[in-house]
C-alpha cells in the first residue's frame, strides 16, 4: 500500500500548518486530559487542531477510541471496543461547559457490535449537553448505524442543530476507502435525516484517485439527497499503513468545486486543502449564511469585471 519514495507526491506549501501552541490551546488540552475524553482532533491527526483548540473548541469522540471498522483512510484504532461508558455523556457535557464553547461537535467510532449501534449513548450525550450547557449549539457527526432507522431516529428525536454523516469518497472508491460502508446506504441515512427535519451535512476527501467528474457526481448525489452543507478537503495519509495520497489537489480546484457546489444549490460549501468536516462548523449552523456570502462575492466580481471593461 505504501508507494516508493520516488513515486510519492511531494506535500505542497499550502498544506503547511502551525504547531498547536498558546494559552487557550493549553486550557483545552488540560480539560480534555482531566475529564479523560477522546477527541477526533487527536485520534484523526487533524491538521487544524492548533487553530481550533487555540480558539477553545474541539470535536469530541464518544463511545471510546477503538472502532469496529477498518477504513483505509482513518487513524482511529480498529479492534474490539471496551464496554460503553454510561457516565460519558455527562463528562462530555461538563467539559463543553468548562470550555465555554458556543458550538460543539460530537462524533464517535462505529460500534457495530452493539444492538443499538451506540445510538442510546449518542442520544444521552446530546440531552446532557442540552441540560448542562443549554446555550451551546451542536453538530453531531454520526456513523451510518447500518441505516437502521430506529437508531437514526434517536438522533432526530434529540434534535441537534446539525447532523453530519460523511460520504468520504466517490462511489467507485468506497469499497477500498470505507471497507465496511456502502455509498448508497450513506445516502439513505442522509435522506432519512432530512425527512426527520434535520439540517444535514456531509464531507468528501480528495486525493485518493478520484476524477473531477466523479467528485461532481458525488456532490450531485448529496444534493439529490437534500444535504444542506458539504465540506471538501485534501486527504492526508495518517500513517504508512494507510492508503497513500494519489495527488495533492491545488487550491484553485477546491475553489472551482466550491463554485460548482453553490451553483448546484447547496446552502453552505466549505472547500479547501485543509478543510475537515468540523472546520468552521459553527458557521454551518446558520441557514443561508454561506449562500448569502457567496452571492454577494459573485455580484461584486460581476460589478468589478463590468467596471474594468
Amino acid at each position: 500500500m505504501t508507494l516508493p519514495a520516488a513515486e510519492k507526491p511531494r506535500k505542497p506549501n499550502w498544506l503547511r500548518v502551525k504547531l498547536p501552541i498558546g494559552e487557550e490551546y493549553r486550557k483545552v488540552r488540560q480539560i480534555v486530559d482531566t475529564h479523560k475524553l477522546h477527541t477526533i482532533c487527536e485520534s484523526g491527526n487533524c491538521p487544524n487542531m492548533g487553530e481550533c483548540w487555540g480558539e477553545g473548541t474541539a470535536t469530541f469522540m464518544i463511545l471510546g477510541n477503538i472502532c469496529t471498522r477498518s477504513c483505509g483512510f482513518c487513524a482511529v484504532a480498529t479492534g474490539k471496543p471496551l464496554p460503553a461508558d454510561l457516565k460519558e455523556p455527562k463528562r462530555v457535557a461538563e467539559a463543553i461547559l468548562l470550555m465555554k464553547v458556543k458550538h460543539a461537535v460530537v462524533t464517535s467510532v462505529d460500534r457495530d457490535e452493539l444492538k443499538d449501534g451506540g445510538s442510546i449513548i449518542w442520544q444521552q450525550t446530546i440531552n446532557a449537553v442540552r441540560e448542562i450547557s443549554p446555550g451551546t449549539t451542536l453538530e453531531t457527526l454520526i456513523p451510518d448505524f447500518k441505516a437502521e432507522k430506529e437508531n437514526i431516529q434517536r438522533i432526530i428525536d434529540a434534535a441537534p442543530e446539525v447532523v453530519s454523516h460523511n460520504i468520504e469518497t466517490v462511489e467507485r472508491l468506497t469499497r477500498k476507502v470505507r471497507i465496511q460502508a456502502k455509498y448508497w446506504r450513506s445516502m439513505e441515512v442522509l435522506r432519512f435525516l432530512k425527512e426527520g427535519g434535520m439540517r444535514t451535512k456531509s464531507g468528501i476527501m480528495l486525493g485518493l484517485g478520484e476524477t473531477k467528474e466523479e467528485v461532481v457526481q458525488t456532490m450531485q448525489d448529496l444534493k439529490d439527497s437534500n444535504v444542506d452543507v458539504v465540506t471538501i478537503g485534501q486527504y492526508l495519509q495518517p500513517t504508512p499503513k494507510h492508503l497513500p495520497v494519489d495527488r495533492y489537489v491545488h487550491p484553485s480546484e477546491f475553489a472551482e468545486l466550491r463554485e460548482i457546489g453553490y451553483r448546484m444549490g447547496f446552502d453552505y460549501v466549505e472547500s479547501g486543502p485543509l478543510v475537515r468536516s468540523s472546520y468552521h462548523s459553527d458557521r454551518h449552523v446558520i441557514a443561508g449564511l454561506g449562500r448569502d456570502q457567496w452571492q454577494k462575492a459573485t455580484e461584486l466580481k460581476v460589478r468589478l469585471a463590468a467596471k474594468n471593461n
